[in-house]
């Protein structure tokens, strides 16, 4: 729809901007939510009365801490035993229940759970054989000299030379550099893991969009699934399907089906009705007009599901390594873990290299248009990529027969710059090191410990009643409530003080993250060249591995919380950088022409005209980078935290299924609470510049 900007000059400078929608579109196409939320905004227009009564909250709280013991510490009598009803569950669930009993087919709950582990297991084995340990002493496994040029040509099939090249070069690196039976064990994973979870999501995606009861079930879980950091689910999946890959494929199609299920879904839901009554009256039945005409429609919405679903699952692969699953995320894990930081490095950035190609390939399968050939041809000449991968096939595994160095390049022909990187870093310990540590020791010293004594000591009645009050300020009792009680959680578990300490660590690397990321955007977006070029590296940098940040920092800054919040911070800076060049490109170029119209100089157009319009997608980039500073909590435990992340990793050690559950529900309902909060103010700012119509 077309907007109609009205902007005007009263002389003294003070230009303002008002965005109406055409005459007629208000009321009848609000829906009933942004009516409420006018409605809202109509009752809330003294923002002085709600200052007055946080402070009033800020100083009860104040006052009441030194009398009442409840208001300083959350009782323990109070504290519900959630814990423990989750573990008497699932001692319940895998001891407690037998099925068909005393028939002689009697099983378990976990006999069930590792029957699916054993079939899926089997397709597993057959790519591990193919790429990594051969089919027997006399078949091995897939030439890398093979691996490398069948990846050159499906890239050119894709996407041309240029795509060919990636693909040739990056598996080049990984057999030169000595990673590559690491690369091929995961390889083999993300290729069985990729089709399950895109078949789970379409199932998932399906049925959303074709039931808006199974939608309103599934979007809640879906929300945990996505704010609950993975590491927390890992415990549950360890007890159920044991250690290994296949356990890691399950807890990677749990993370990455939600994403993959909502993009199916809103492309379904985004085909146009014309399209569909077109196909019911030539006769379509309702399963015809799903797959004849619907998905077909749909497909770009579908690849788009594809690419996050590679890219999902390889993330989360390289995560469970830490309940068992072989390849680079073990051997990592393993560099990290003994401050191996050169080799760390090499396989950090394999990691890099194996998802970069997985991105650009999945992308442009997701660009490619369908190719229609002749059906007279030939079989060789209709499919002409498929016959010279069959034919190169052949002729490459019988010379890497005679040449065993096409096979597996050893440490004679392999590279490796481990002991540069290493002589790089002893460099920097020794040059760099009193600098470096002066950095650290005055930022923890002077601004980070005393920012989290800060937060822990603030009472959990004023934490929660200010948010409550800011709920309700911004979107009525409703989100008054749900924010409340989502951020009550923690206190009603006894992990208020791991709470707080988490909400310093992702507080202190939001506020760099969202004002670093704001002012890269905002320097991007003043020309279309900047911006494309900043959108490029921004893809570039959401293909690394979250475990990838913690490398520098550690070299660098040790363990610490230093450490961590500067991970934190490398990782959750795109979305702010990508979110801020949206919204302010995304600003109309006539209401730009408009207000350039009335005389305003460009530093009172960006900040009257085009930040107001652009802040809903600002504070969505602000919101991203919450959740993703959150998901970063539980890895950066790793190097020694004391939050809720490290509740997570110290309960992953243990197998304790209710301490690891309820400390990711804690910070899934942070991440969650934050997400009602922006989402009832971006609703209120669109309501208050006439954008919802």
């Amino acid at each position: 729809m077309t907007h109609t900007a009205i902007v005007t000059n009263d002389g003294l400078n003070q230009t303002q901007i008002r965005v109406q929608p055409p005459a007629g579109a208000m009321g009848q196409a609000h829906s009933n939510a942004e009516q409420s939320v006018e409605r809202h905004v109509e009752t809330t227009s003294r923002p002085f009365l709600y200052w007055i009564a946080a402070f009033a909250i800020i100083a009860f709280g104040q006052i009441a801490v030194s009398r009442f013991d409840w208001v300083a510490s959350y009782p323990s009598a109070w504290i519900l035993p959630i814990k423990e009803w989750i573990d008497s569950f699932f001692e319940w669930l895998v001891y407690g229940i037998r099925f068909f009993e005393g028939t002689g087919f009697e099983f378990t709950p976990r006999d069930l759970t590792r029957g699916v582990s054993a079939l899926l297991a089997y397709p597993l084995g057959l790519t591990e054989s193919l790429f990594f340990d051969g089919f027997s002493k006399d078949i091995p496994p897939l030439p890398w000299i093979t691996v490398v040029g069948l990846a050159a040509l499906l890239g050119h099939w894709l996407g041309g030379w240029r795509t060919a090249l990636l693909g040739a070069a990056s598996f080049v690196y990984l057999a030169v550099f000595g990673v590559w039976q690491a690369s091929m064990q995961t390889f083999s994973l993300v290729l069985i893991t990729v089709p399950l979870v895109f078949l789970l999501g379409l199932i998932a995606g399906i049925l959303m969009n074709r039931s808006p009861h199974f939608k309103s079930v599934i979007t809640p879980l879906f929300d945990v699934l996505q704010s609950m950091p993975p590491f927390a689910y890992l415990v549950p999946i360890v007890v159920l399907y044991g250690v290994g890959n296949v356990p890691a494929m399950i807890a990677t199609a749990l993370f990455a089906v939600p994403p993959v299920a909502r993009c199916i879904a809103l492309g379904l839901g985004g085909v146009s009705k014309g399209v569909i009554e077109a196909g019911q009256m030539m006769g379509c039945t309702r399963w015809q007009l799903l797959w004849r005409v619907q998905m077909p429609a749909a497909r770009s919405a579908l690849l788009v599901g594809l690419n996050q679903g590679v890219m999902q699952t390889l993330a989360m692969i390289v995560l469970a390594a830490l309940i068992g699953a072989a390849g680079l995320g073990s051997e990592l894990l393993t560099s990290l873990q003994s401050l191996r930081l050169g080799e760390a490095l090499e396989q950090g950035i394999a990691i890099v290299v194996i998802a970069v190609v997985l991105d650009r390939f999945s992308r442009a399968y997701a660009l490619k248009k369908p190719v229609y050939v002749d059906p007279g041809l030939s079989w060789w000449r209709r499919h002409p990529y498929l016959s010279l991968a069959i034919a190169f096939l052949l002729a490459s595994v019988s010379i890497a027969s005679l040449l065993p160095e096409l096979v597996l390049l050893t440490d004679k022909y392999g590279f490796t710059t481990a002991p540069y990187w290493n002589a790089g870093i002893d460099w920097i310990n020794l040059n760099l090191y009193e600098s470096v540590q002066a950095f650290r020791n005055f930022t923890l010293m002077e601004i980070l410990i005393p920012t989290r004594n800060f937060f822990q000591a603030i009472p959990w009645v004023t934490f929660v009643a200010v948010v409550a009050l800011l709920g309700y300020r911004l979107g009525g009792w409703t989100v008054a409530l749900i924010a409340g009680l989502l951020v009550l959680f923690p206190a009603a578990t006894g992990l208020w003080h791991q709470a707080m300490t988490t909400l310093y660590m992702i507080g202190t690397a939001a506020v760099v993250c969202i004002s670093t990321g704001f002012f890269i955007g905002l320097l991007a977006s003043r020309t279309a060249a900047w911006s494309r070029f900043a959108s490029g590296v921004c893809d570039f940098f959401q293909t690394f591995p979250s475990f990838i940040y913690l490398i520098p920092v550690v070299m660098l800054f040790k363990v610490s919380d230093l450490s961590a919040i500067i991970a934190v911070l490398l990782f959750a800076v795109v979305p702010m950088i990508r979110y801020t060049i949206l919204g302010l490109r995304g600003v109309p170029t006539p209401i730009i022409e408009a207000a350039t119209q009335q005389g305003t100089t460009r530093l009172q157009r960006l900040l009257k005209v085009e930040l107001p319009i652009a802040l809903p997608e600002i504070m969505l980039g602000v919101n991203q980078v919450i959740f993703m500073a959150l998901f970063m909590v539980a890895i950066t435990a790793l190097i020694g935290t004391q939050d809720l992340g490290a509740e997570i990793n110290s309960a992953r050690s243990g197998n304790e299924i209710g301490k690891a559950l309820v400390a990711g529900l804690c910070i899934a309902f942070m991440g969650m609470a934050a997400d009602r909060l922006i989402g009832a103010w971006v609703r209120r700012k669109k309501v208050q510049l006439g954008l919802t119509a």
